[in-house]
Order: structure tokens, then C-alpha cells, then sequence
């Protein structure tokens, strides 16, 4: 079971934005990653529970922001339902869209998980329900990823395989490099794998 901590900071000025504090493992019907989030000065500031099935579709996702709290999953695309922080008002949402996406790592792999891609793929389109920061306000995206390479490097606990993908937003042709070894982002824009206690999943 991984566990370790992302430092998480704004991809284009490079402003910390905290840190994601995570454990993540897979089981026998998929995936689940855990995390707590806390500012750059330490206090609390929300959390993701988000589990995978087989398929790497969303089962359930319970994601909170400055008491903002969204639940959803994938389920006629995907459903959401958002909560306002005095939780008297919610609302319901639905896209025709793979699964979710966000700031957290989590959604990273979950979005590599989904695709299964290989060096051999061609450009695979994907559509997502972005939750963005700090109020939890779905937006929907598309993207490309493509699988450039894999590549094992020696690490004292035996080969370690990095993935590395191109991902681009097609709404703005903005490319980014996300590296992936089993469940665990190694580097992507905004986030940096500041600690891991355990050897990343190895995923059959």
C-alpha cells in the first residue's frame, strides 16, 4: 500500500498550494486512493476518497474543498451531486464524460488507469468532469493522452517502470508531461512526490 506526500503548487508561477498527504492500494474490485490536504501553512483543507472499479470507471468519489463537498460517480457518465458549506443547498449534475479530474494526483491515475493505453495507442481522446479549486465547480474538458514510453529504472527494491505521458487540453492545445509508475505520480505540472513510504502498486 503506497503512502506518502505531493507537494502541490500552481503550474505557472509556481506559488505553493500545500500538500496532499495520501495511501492508495489496489483490491479485488479495482482501486481506491485516500488523501487529506493541508495549506501551505499546515491547517486542513479538504480531502478525497475516490475508488476505482476493474475498469478504472469511478464507483465513488467524495472529494471536499473549504467545506465544500462533492459526491459522484460514474453512472449514466458521470453523476455529481455539490454541497454549498452551510449544506443547505445541493445540486445535481450529470455529463456525458469518462470520469472526473482535478488537482489531486488521484485523478492522474485514475485517468491512466481508464485509457490502458500503450506505446503502440494511438492519440486517445477523453472527456472529463473537471472539479476545480477551491469551490468544487464541475466544468467539463477534453483532452488527449498518449503514452510516449516505458521505461524501467534500477531502484534498491528491484525495477521500477516509468510511464510517461503527453497529455494535452484540446480546448487550448496546452501539452503537458505527466510520469506514472504503478499508482503513484512521480512528476506532473502543479505536483511533486515529495515522500513514499512504500514501492508504487505494480498493476496487472
Amino acid at each position: 500500500m503506497p503512502r506518502g506526500r505531493y507537494s502541490l503548487h500552481d503550474p505557472h508561477d509556481h506559488t505553493p498550494l500545500g500538500e496532499e498527504h495520501f495511501h492508495c492500494a489496489p483490491g479485488p474490485s479495482g482501486w481506491r486512493y485516500v488523501a487529506q490536504r493541508t495549506t501551505p501553512s499546515g491547517e486542513h483543507a479538504g480531502s478525497i476518497d475516490l475508488a476505482l472499479d476493474e475498469l478504472g470507471r469511478p464507483i465513488r468519489l467524495e472529494l471536499t474543498a473549504l467545506s465544500w463537498q462533492v459526491r459522484g460517480a460514474a453512472l449514466d457518465g458521470v453523476t455529481w451531486v455539490r454541497t454549498d458549506p452551510t449544506g443547505t443547498h445541493a445540486t445535481e449534475g450529470n455529463a456525458p464524460a469518462h470520469a472526473f479530474t482535478g488537482t489531486s494526483p488521484a485523478f492522474l491515475i485514475a485517468t491512466t488507469r481508464l485509457l490502458n493505453l500503450t506505446p503502440a495507442s494511438p492519440v486517445t481522446r477523453v472527456r472529463l468532469v473537471a472539479l476545480t479549486d477551491p469551490v468544487l465547480a464541475p466544468r467539463t474538458v477534453d483532452q488527449s493522452w498518449t503514452l510516449l514510453n516505458s521505461e524501467a529504472h534500477a531502484t534498491d527494491n528491484g525495477p521500477l517502470t516509468v510511464d510517461a505521458y503527453q497529455v494535452t487540453a484540446l480546448d487550448t492545445g496546452e501539452q503537458a508531461t505527466v510520469h506514472v509508475s504503478g499508482d503513484v505520480v512521480l512528476s506532473a505540472p502543479g505536483i511533486e512526490l515529495e515522500d513514499l513510504e512504500t514501492p508504487p502498486s505494480v498493476f496487472t
